[in-house]
């Protein structure tokens, strides 16, 4: 059985960092391509971020650009987000997703669909509040 399981969610203070891992099982995760998405309260579900596992390219939304960072360690099976300078509209929870043919990374950057995705977590929540 397939697994994407998210953990590394809380509560921050704005300008403060959080590091969020989306840890793989039944698959191995570098074949895939992954992606990070969000959805604050009352608001659509949005890419954050895609990795490609064909050639290592990498997608990042602008409103995060900058302050957000994803990589792999294939090691751990594991895909990571991790977020600086977090602001409090970066305030949702945080889903990932994968895929063996990169509609992912597609529907990250707002094309494509969800249900070309293979698998998806159940989401980690991030607060980034005073």
């Amino acid at each position: 059985q397939v697994q994407l399981v998210e953990s590394g969610g809380g509560l921050v203070h704005p300008g403060g960092s959080l590091r969020l891992s989306c840890a793989a099982s039944g698959i191995t995760l570098d074949h895939y391509a992954v992606g990070w998405f969000r959805q604050a309260p009352g608001k659509e579900r949005e890419g954050v971020s895609c990795i490609s596992s064909t050639d290592g390219s990498i997608y990042y939304a602008d409103s995060v650009k900058g302050r957000f960072t994803i990589s792999r360690d294939n090691a751990k099976n594991t895909v990571y987000l991790e977020m600086d300078s977090l602001k409090p509209e970066d305030t949702a929870v945080y889903t990932c997703a994968a895929d063996i043919l990169g509609s992912t990374c597609y529907y990250c950057q707002g094309y494509g669909s969800p249900e070309l995705i293979d698998y998806w977590g159940k989401g980690t929540p991030v607060t980034v509040s005073l």
